[in-house]
């Protein structure tokens, strides 16, 4: 019996005032939240139920984070009602419409081209006073899932001591990569499966409760590169190329040269591989959400790839290219 969920319905029925309605799960999540589709039975509109438990979830941060960005112009849901002591919000509903399944390479200059405004206008304009700082501390705590569960875990894989030290190695030159440029505004999940295509106000955006103050190419590298859908290279340089103007005419960049800002975008966009991997293989082994293993390839081609260009990483690029992808099992 899932008596979280009849919670819900029963507070449904208080804040709604008594109006018939109907709820159906509305999307997957990787972490401890769930959300719900609350139709009314009139048809007039519907809502998004969110079911954070406050033993994992921080109800209160989500709506500071909401207040920030929609004070900054952007289209975030708006909440309507809120209980966080039993973690439940009500908040208005964006739609079904989610970027990653209504990109193609017919629309994705456009798709993108709004992405990119708005992840302009939050790093303009966002407050980011009180937001925890994406540091050095943090960084080598998410690179650590990458060894803890894909390559011991999930691999069952023993490294030498070569190999542990060059991954060390590598892992600082991506931490240092973090304090070398601007800091901002880092929605850290702006990408295809938290953004909704919503008309006028296209990107709707989700996800954002986790918010830090971080490295300016950070959110741009979770949209280029994402672990869910891959471009050919020579679009996502043009996309970044394009970003990087904007950013330089609206001062974002100060006198950061193109050459310096493709290098942490680069960079940036390994450790945040390296980190989702890490996650896909903790949510299937600790969490029972097996589906994102069918990602891991494709995220780890990026590692690949990407450190081929920067001697600094090279060898974390081979460690991948030759010790783990070979060992993922097939379609996985």
């Amino acid at each position: 019996m899932d008596t979280r969920l009849q919670e819900i319905s029963q507070w449904l029925h208080q804040v709604l005032r008594q109006q018939p309605f109907a709820i159906e799960p509305a999307c997957a999540d990787a972490s401890f939240r769930r959300y719900f589709r609350i139709k009314m039975q009139n048809g007039a509109r519907t809502f998004i139920v969110m079911d954070a438990p406050q033993q994992q979830e921080d109800c209160g941060r989500y709506l500071t984070i909401a207040q920030r960005l929609r004070q900054a112009g952007l289209n975030v849901p708006r909440i309507e009602a809120a209980d966080c002591e039993r973690g439940f919000l009500l908040l208005t509903d964006l739609g079904t419409r989610l970027y990653l399944h209504q990109l193609c390479a017919d629309n994705a200059d456009q798709l993108y081209g709004a992405a990119m405004r708005a992840l302009l206008l939050m790093q303009g304009r966002a407050q980011t006073d009180q937001l925890p700082v994406y540091g050095s501390e943090l960084v080598h705590r998410e690179l650590a899932l990458f060894r803890d569960w894909l390559i011991a875990q999930h691999l069952r894989l023993h490294l030498t001591t070569k190999q542990e030290n060059r991954l060390i190695s590598s892992f600082d030159v991506l931490s240092k990569c973090f304090s070398q440029q601007p800091r901002v505004f880092v929605h850290r999940d702006y990408h295809s499966r938290n953004l909704v295509c919503n008309g006028a106000q296209n990107p709707g955006i989700l996800d954002f409760q986790d918010a830090v103050l971080g490295p300016i190419t950070y959110d741009l590298v979770s949209l280029l590169r994402d672990c869910y859908i891959k471009w050919p290279e020579d679009r996502v340089n043009s996309w970044c190329l394009d970003y990087f103007r904007q950013a330089r005419t609206l001062h974002l960049l100060s006198d950061m040269a193109q050459q310096e800002f493709t290098r942490c975008f680069d960079l940036i966009g390994v450790q945040r591989h390296l980190k989702a991997a890490g996650i896909f293989c903790r949510l299937h082994h600790r969490d029972g959400k097996s589906v994102y293993l069918q990602d891991l390839p494709r995220t780890l081609s990026y590692v690949v790839e990407i450190a081929a260009r920067h001697p600094p990483i090279a060898a974390l690029g081979e460690f991948v290219a030759n010790e783990v992808v070979p060992r993922l099992e097939p379609g996985a």
